[in-house]
């Protein structure tokens, strides 16, 4: 998934400024804490030992930080939102937050004094020199499928790599025992109603990579797809598959959800007919952290076995 976000060039200059004035911990702090070289998808970086003070700019660095123990002193939500995502309940308590994902207040970032910054360049790669100078930044090359290797990623700038492959080793055997349950080789469709747009998620996704996990596949037409294939309210039957999960990104009555849901091609759609439709909390598909993919493992095996 390789898709820039626009929007932010301002407070910069004002956030540096601030990062240079009293942002960085004084020579004598600095050499209190021993560092490890942290190599990320612009270099490699030196992050403390054990970071303290972290700022996460993504949901996926959000769940996977809060998984290994660690709560950021701030994090961006998601642009439709006014929380932190509703799957980490009472997780996110005391968490500042910095922005949006697409619009990173780097004034509250700098004025947290962090000692560990976590993003990824489709994201805030624009933007990773300014960042860089409040505080260490550790950016993942890619996002959606690659949630696992991101994980990884941040456990090791966090220090806690152990941790994070017994978490993905665990969710892959339960994966693996789910799908043999509910039958390997089935279909299973996510449909995702945005405004303007509704979503076919592929493979090649965060949920793609749980389906495979299961020995579950996408439907054809959406097989190799970069994330998703864009469908319209006409083409609603390519979603066709042995299940079928629906979910809703923002207001639901600024999207097309109604409309199709209530219209004469959805109704042919065999799992529709059969009853086998079931909703989606999409803010585990905003996810993309080993969290929400436990939670939405958690929901497969409530309602598909």
């Amino acid at each position: 998934m390789r898709k820039h976000l626009t929007g932010l060039g301002a407070l910069l200059t004002a956030a540096t400024l601030l990062a240079a004035c009293g942002g960085s911990p004084s020579g004598d702090e600095a050499g209190a804490s021993e560092t490890r070289e942290v190599k990320h998808a612009m270099g490699v970086a030196e992050v403390p030992e054990a970071p303290k003070r972290v700022v996460v700019l993504d949901t996926g660095e959000l769940d996977d930080a809060l998984a290994l123990g660690v709560k950021p002193v701030g994090a961006v939500r998601v642009d439709v939102a006014t929380d932190f995502l509703s799957y980490l309940g009472d997780q996110t308590e005391g968490i500042e937050e910095v922005g949006t994902i697409s619009e990173p207040n780097l004034e509250k970032i700098a004025a947290l004094d962090p000692d560990l910054i976590l993003s990824s360049t489709v994201r805030h790669e624009a933007i990773y020199e300014q960042l860089n100078a409040i505080a260490p930044t550790v950016l993942a090359p890619d996002l959606g499928d690659t949630w696992k290797d991101n994980f990884l990623l941040y456990a090791d700038a966090l220090n806690k790599t152990d941790e994070a492959k017994k978490m993905i080793a665990d969710f892959e055997s339960d994966a693996a025992a789910l799908g043999k349950t509910v039958g390997s080789g089935k279909t299973l469709s996510i449909v995702r109603f945005l405004p303007g747009q509704i979503r076919l998620y592929s493979d090649k996704s965060f949920t793609g990579v749980i389906l495979g996990d299961m020995g579950l596949t996408v439907p054809e037409k959406a097989l190799g797809e970069d994330t998703h294939l864009e469908i319209s309210p006409e083409q609603v039957t390519t979603a066709q598959a042995d299940h079928l999960y629906v979910s809703t990104y923002g207001p639901e009555g600024d999207t097309d959800k109604a409309k199709v849901l209530g219209g004469p091609l959805w109704q042919r759609i065999p799992a529709v007919e059969s009853g086998d439709v079931h909703d989606i909390n999409d803010d585990l598909l905003s996810g993309i952290g080993i969290q929400a993919a436990q939670q939405i493992l958690a929901q497969f095996e409530k309602e598909l076995v």
